[in-house]
């Protein structure tokens, strides 16, 4: 679990995101990337972008992991959520710099 991105090496434009799972985060990114990006949570920019410039174009890039804790019933979420908010901060991947929307 942790925070990841997805770079546009062309561009350098980058999405940041976060997951439950990274693993399963790769393999539906590189299944989307297959299919169009058709899922919702791209983002049309990002998909327009995948258009232009090939899929070959698109990498996924882990940038932080959380480390488990010895509680087995532990939610994870809050603490995602706070260090994908984090890396939002400090990369800042909005208008030319990235995919992501200000909330």
């Amino acid at each position: 679990m942790g925070v990841y991105q997805i770079r546009n090496k062309a561009n350098g434009k980058i999405k940041v995101l976060s997951s439950l799972n990274l693993d399963a985060a790769l393999n539906r990114f590189q299944f989307d990337l297959k299919m169009g990006l058709t899922m919702g949570m791209w983002g049309q920019e990002l998909k327009d972008d995948l258009a232009r410039y090939g899929p070959e174009n698109f990498v996924f890039e882990v940038l932080d992991k959380l480390k488990p804790v010895e509680e087995p019933d532990y939610d994870y979420r809050e603490d995602l959520k706070a260090l994908e908010e984090l890396w939002l901060e400090k990369l800042e991947p909005y208008g030319e710099r990235g995919y992501n929307k200000r909330k």
